[in-house]
């Protein structure tokens, strides 16, 4: 399809990695990102928090954007514990997510906080990839579109451009569990995704990304990034292991040809 994004494939590390495997394993996928030059993909890795400044200067001169896995709303102040995105960006950071169902679940995030979160990653001109999901219950009881469609407005704020901002689909069931929805059902999100973009963003919805999050690994994620509207993947397990995630960004697909 004409005009269809380049993929981003991202890692989410989680609470996982102290310094010596987290530098090891940046080091295995950098160096096995070389011979996939010719392929037009985007790559960004989420380590911990205490990875990421030196990770961010690491991976400076390479294709890979470090990212970080939550920040405050806030810009400063008396907020202990908390992370700026302001700080973030000075740490070199290029991305950060907001909004991941495990966010939501642990510490009671909501719609309203995830936007705000978003526009303080947007403020820095650092990109917001913003998840949204459904519990298994919620599929269950067929609210998975329901669901969704509330979770985009709420938490996609109207900043929101297709160079800034990335949605991630993660249904909350298939997060670590090795099941996923099908093609049909992942398709189906997608492409309602999109036109919910479409309609309140207009052209710059129609370019916004939409990635696949839920158990995507090494086997399944050639079938996956083949889905309309599929525009990458935002990678948890997996990404702990170079060759699952490399073989992943390889079975990105080709753009088409122009014009055809």
């Amino acid at each position: 399809m004409a005009g269809t994004p380049i993929p981003l494939i991202a890692g989410n590390w989680k609470m996982n990695m102290v310094h010596s495997k987290g530098m090891g394993l940046a080091t295995g996928i950098a160096e096995g990102l070389d011979p996939i030059g010719m392929i037009p993909v985007d790559v960004a890795i989420c380590p911990p928090l205490t990875l990421a400044a030196e990770l961010g200067a690491f991976l400076a001169a390479t294709r890979i954007v470090v990212g970080a896995q939550d920040c405050s709303p806030l810009e400063e102040g008396a907020h202990t514990g908390d992370v700026s995105a302001n700080m973030l960006k000075n740490a070199g950071v290029g991305c950060c997510i907001v909004g991941h169902s495990e966010r939501r679940a642990d510490h009671g995030e909501d719609d309203i906080l995830v936007n705000a979160k978003a526009r303080a990653v947007l403020a820095t001109g650092m990109t917001a990839i913003i998840c949204i999901g459904e519990t298994e219950s919620q599929r269950d009881a067929g609210e998975t579109i329901d669901v969704v469609t509330k979770q985009l407005a709420g938490s996609v704020p109207d900043e929101a451009l297709n160079t800034n901002t990335v949605i991630a689909y993660e249904p909350v069931w298939a997060i670590g569990t090795g099941k996923t929805p099908t093609l049909e059902e992942i398709g189906e999100v997608h492409g309602k995704i999109r036109a919910l973009l479409y309609d309140r963003f207009d052209y710059d919805g129609a370019a916004i990304r939409i990635l696949y999050g839920g158990s995507v690994n090494a086997d399944n994620a050639h079938d996956i990034l083949r889905v309309e509207n599929v525009n990458g993947a935002l990678v948890g397990g997996a990404s702990l292991d170079s060759e699952a995630f490399l073989k992943i960004i390889r079975d990105c697909p080709a753009p088409p040809i122009p014009g055809s």
